[in-house]
């Protein structure tokens, strides 16, 4: 990507992207272990937190990125975890289904 003048916004959106992108596959995998910890009765309230702080840092950067769906689905899943006071197979679920959904739109991203 080698130019004269300034990168175009695409470009810059690009070389981000690529910035970003460990980082936001590492957001889904803690989200996807997260969600074992509200299926099971081992249940602990730290995984929650990490999910939580994932799902919110989530929700920025697919925002930025024009991934609005993504967004909602992220703080979706923060909410899920956030209200976790036990273990919740409903939950558990809908966060895996969650956590699917956004792994997708993030290899599909452009």
């Amino acid at each position: 990507m080698q130019q004269d003048g300034p990168l175009s916004v695409q470009d810059a959106m690009t070389l981000l992207w690529a910035r970003f992108l460990p980082h936001m596959q590492e957001r889904v995998l803690v989200l996807e272990r997260a969600s074992l910890a509200l299926l099971h009765e081992s249940f602990a309230p730290a995984e929650c937190a990490e999910g939580v702080a994932a799902a919110h840092k989530l929700a920025g950067v697919l925002g930025s990125f024009g991934l609005s769906e993504g967004t909602l689905l992220a703080r979706e899943a923060e909410g899920l975890f956030s209200d976790a006071a036990r273990p919740d197979p409903a939950a558990s679920a809908r966060v895996s289904e969650i956590a699917s959904r956004l792994r997708l739109m993030i290899a599909e991203w452009r």
